[in-house]
């Protein structure tokens, strides 16, 4: 496996427009569950005018309250940036040319951006790294996705801070992508941020539901951060996303209820999709992933019936998001009798 799996673009889910011409079914027609976020999303209030009128200003406290929300320790820096993916675009162009590890499986953007800034990106297969931690040493830099997008596997946080530690022995880094991290979930290694060689991304977009805000966060030592912050520039992240992600991270009441509904959501997906007789399936609260020999006609027999499941040709492999209401729910149910 070499680096010609990262020079062409990305696929993602939430293409929706494509699969309704693509299957001839109208877009509202569609129950989609592609994309892996939460279904029933924080809600926004009315954004003041005030807000969309002026500059966004970086001394609105949004930084502080990112801190309070991922457990982050007082001398962390945290950067909000317009969604994960400006940070996984921009962080490759702060190291000169390196060796850097990309999971594999893996969100493939970014291996995408290394690979494009001009690095070696080497492929760690998931199935290798529980032997030992020797294969650490051939890289400069480790990018790891926790948990998995798109398998939802995790390991313990004291793997995650030893492989930090053999990597920074050497002046090397580790970068966190802890995208579909929840609120009460006790994986993320935010808590440790501060420390050099040690990088986290957040993201508003899984857990809140809100993909289309683009807001997230860089949570890392200060000279990273204000190096992260020079290379995206003044307003990197619009006044409206900032305010509605203040608000977001301070609701902890919605915050505790949707950490529940989520993880009862994801135990009653991946019982439904065992119950018709597709396997078990891995992944996390806010999606199941099923490998299955014959993901892709599975995947073609639900969009006939306007439901849209994200496809993993290797290995053949479905990402089902979590359906919202029960007709959703039920909607699902009846598709999936026809994909034995």
């Amino acid at each position: 496996m070499t680096n010609e799996l990262y020079h062409s673009v990305p696929e993602h889910g939430g293409r929706l427009n494509r699969a309704a011409r693509h299957w001839r079914i109208a877009q509202d027609q569609w129950l989609d569950l592609s994309t892996g976020i939460n279904p029933d999303s924080w809600p926004v209030p009315d954004i003041p005018a005030r807000i969309w009128q002026r500059l966004p200003e970086e001394d609105d406290e949004l930084p502080d309250v990112m801190r309070q929300w991922c457990r982050a320790p007082e001398g962390a820096a945290c950067l909000p940036v317009a969604g994960s993916q400006a940070a996984i675009q921009t962080l490759p162009q702060l190291w000169s040319p390196c060796r850097v590890g990309i999971p594999v499986p893996g969100y493939r953007e970014h291996g995408h951006w290394w690979h494009r800034a001009g690095h070696q990106v080497v492929p760690v297969l998931l199935e290798n790294i529980h032997h030992d931690d020797d294969w650490l040493d051939a890289l400069d830099v480790l990018v790891w996705i926790h948990p998995n997008n798109p398998t939802g596997l995790t390991v313990p946080v004291e793997q995650l801070l030893r492989w930090h530690q053999r990597l920074q022995a050497r002046g090397g880094t580790l970068v966190i992508d802890e995208a579909f991290v929840t609120n009460t979930s006790t994986t993320g290694m935010a808590p440790f941020a501060g420390i050099p060689g040690l990088v986290v991304l957040r993201s508003l977009g899984k857990f809140f539901g809100l993909a289309g805000v683009r807001a997230g966060a860089v949570i890392s030592e200060d000279a990273t951060v204000r190096a992260l912050a020079n290379r995206l520039g003044p307003w990197a992240m619009s006044g409206p996303a900032r305010y509605v992600m203040k608000l977001a991270l301070e609701d902890r009441d919605w915050q505790a209820r949707a950490d529940k509904v989520l993880n009862q959501s994801s135990t009653r997906l991946h019982r439904l999709l065992a119950e018709h007789g597709l396997g078990n399936s891995t992944g996390t609260a806010l999606f199941r992933y099923l490998r299955h020999p014959e993901a892709a006609q599975i995947q073609d027999t639900l969009a006939q019936q306007g439901i849209l499941v994200r496809l993993f040709e290797n290995p053949p492999a479905l990402r089902f998001g979590l359906p919202g209401t029960e007709a959703e729910w039920q909607r699902l149910s009846a598709a999936l009798i026809k994909c034995h």
